[in-house]
């Protein structure tokens, strides 16, 4: 060894380091800036400094109004749901008789969100509604299948028993099925089958915020036909 002192070699981090840490740098050498040359992200001519970083603002600009796009669209479908939900659950308050409601709930989701196939089945009812279409017998294991559904069912038909309640149990590519309860400790009396030609439209990965409104609306309303609730 000779004693004389051992530099190393300066890396692009230290480099880096000093100019984050030097922040006057090139207020001191403004025209540093403009003698860098980068290469362009769309071909091989170099461009400056500055107009790299004005392309990468552009570009996360452009990123920023898709998503903020996106933001918009989901909102006014949102507001055409509640919209929509509203006009059912005001049809549902307009009834005039308990033995309107069946119909009038699947009706109202037919035409409100344009559902091919809505079908309903309820049981357990007071006396004087069974003669309901929609009080058809849907035996021990429909029962079962419904009280098993701790919130709605989204996805694609794999012949659950019970689409075999809709017209055309073939023509539904994909389904929601929402158990009915009067409250959310009571148990179930009955259940709403959607579905819908289209396989999107009911997907296992969609959220079920509003199919459990659906259900929590419909089930407020058909629990007048219960034992207890039912009119003299």
């Amino acid at each position: 060894m000779d004693g004389s002192p051992q530099f190393q070699p300066i890396t692009e981090e230290d480099i880096a380091y000093f100019l984050v840490n030097t922040p006057d740098f090139f207020e001191r050498h403004a025209g540093l800036l403009a003698g860098v040359q980068l290469c362009s992200p769309h071909g091989g001519r170099a461009i400056s400094l500055p107009e790299r970083q004005a392309d990468l603002l552009r570009r996360k600009i452009h990123d920023l109004e898709l998503g903020l796009a996106d933001l918009l669209r989901a909102s006014w479908d949102n507001a055409g749901i509640v919209s929509r939900l509203q006009v059912w659950t005001a049809d549902l308050l307009r009834a005039r008789s308990v033995l309107e409601l069946p119909a009038l709930v699947e009706s109202g989701l037919k035409s409100q969100f344009g559902l091919p196939q809505v079908v309903l089945r309820l049981w357990d009812l007071a006396p004087g509604f069974d003669a309901l279409d929609q009080a058809q017998d849907v035996g021990v294991s429909g029962r079962a299948w419904a009280a098993a559904l701790t919130r709605p069912y989204c996805g694609l038909n794999q012949g659950q028993e019970v689409l075999a309640w809709l017209a055309r149990p073939e023509a539904a590519a994909s389904v929601a099925l929402l158990a009915l309860r009067q409250a959310a400790d009571q148990p179930v009396f009955g259940l709403l089958v959607l579905a819908s030609h289209d396989p999107q439209r009911f997907q296992a990965s969609m959220a079920t915020d509003f199919l459990h409104q659906i259900g929590e609306i419909a089930g407020a309303a058909l629990s007048r036909l219960l034992p207890d609730n039912s009119p003299p």
